[in-house]
């Protein structure tokens, strides 16, 4: 049992050595950032049968809700993409550090990770102050 918690964990470790390497920082941030989507969801729907409250049509709605990020996070990273193309083409004299797409994702991160520590407290979990007001925080920074 040893032999296979450890070749999984190797698995998952290769694998994320991989899509860091292929993908880079920004890909990280976007791949933690679904999970964070994701985990969100499963918390979510595990709140409301819980609490008897679930409903397909609040799922829908909580899956539309997670398409219009995307298309948020697509925007963000498409102005990135422009604007670091116009610098390089155009005599403006600067250069465009990549700036926006950071921005959106870890900010979006935060939102997310708030929404599972409301999931997990309705779902009966004790959550330190100190890690709401520290995710605040960092949210709060960002739109900075």
């Amino acid at each position: 049992m040893e032999d296979k918690l450890m070749g999984i964990k190797a698995a998952f470790a290769a694998v994320c050595s991989a899509a860091a390497s292929f993908l880079g920082w920004q890909g990280v941030m976007a791949l933690v950032w679904v999970a964070a989507m994701g985990l969100d969801y499963l918390s979510g729907s595990a709140a409301a049968c819980k609490a008897g409250k679930w409903s397909s049509a609040e799922a829908r709605t909580g899956l539309w809700h997670k398409g219009g990020m995307i298309l948020v996070v697509c925007v963000a990273a498409i102005s990135d993409a422009i604007m670091a193309v116009m610098c390089s083409h155009l005599p403006l004299q600067m250069d465009w550090p990549t700036l926006v797409l950071p921005l959106v994702l870890g900010w979006y991160i935060l939102t997310e990770l708030g929404s599972i520590l409301e999931n997990a407290v309705k779902l009966g979990a004790h959550v330190p102050g100190w890690l709401v007001k520290l995710l605040q925080a960092g949210k709060d920074a960002m739109e900075q």
